[in-house]
């Protein structure tokens, strides 16, 4: 499995519950397509949030979104960490 970091747009004013039922929706699915959500970050100002997964696929990860209700702007894969 490899780790994706994905980015929404657009959510200007989100609040910590809003982050977090959006989180929720997403780990409540995520197994359909072997996908693991395991942080999600998000800057109200900007509207910019940011979620970290391992999964199979960048498809994957963004099928799961999708399901959810908020598709991902852009997923990236994750080759390298320190």
């Amino acid at each position: 499995m490899a780790l994706y970091m994905d980015v929404h747009h657009g959510m200007k004013g989100i609040t910590a519950e809003q982050l977090r039922e959006a989180h929720n929706a997403d780990l409540a699915i995520e197994e359909d397509e072997r996908v693991h959500f395991q942080r999600a970050w998000a800057d109200p100002e900007s509207g910019v949030v940011y979620c970290l997964s391992e999964a199979p696929s960048a498809e994957a990860v963004q099928r799961i979104h999708e399901r959810a209700g908020h598709k991902a702007d852009e997923v990236h894969p994750v080759p390298l960490t320190v």
